[in-house]
């Protein structure tokens, strides 16, 4: 059996492309707000909670709120930093509630 918490929390932060090759996007290459929406998943190994839900909650928020405004970060390389650094078995990081990535163990 394999246990996890469900964390789901927002930012919102400025990012860009500077790199985009696509002119059909070329707006992607200035500074652009978005509200990212992410959903975090963590395992547990018994039905007592290894890891109070809303103090990783919080954590995981503050810290998205400190290191992601005003980059480059994509919704991957998010996703991919927050799986690594809480040791997730899957993110999601979604743009508006839109578009995305998922990146899972």
């Amino acid at each position: 059996m394999i246990k996890t918490i469900i964390v789901k929390y927002q930012f919102e932060a400025l990012h860009h492309w500077a790199d985009c090759p696509l002119e059909e996007v070329s707006f992607l290459r200035y500074k652009h707000r978005h509200l990212f929406y992410v959903k975090a998943e963590k395992e547990v190994f018994h039905n007592d909670r290894d890891i109070e839900i809303i103090m990783l909650k919080r954590e995981m928020q503050s810290y998205s709120n400190s290191k992601y405004d005003y980059g480059t970060w994509s919704c991957e390389q998010i996703a991919e930093d927050l799986l690594l650094k809480y040791n997730l078995k899957c993110c999601s990081v979604l743009e508006d509630n839109e578009n995305g990535a998922k990146i899972y163990i």
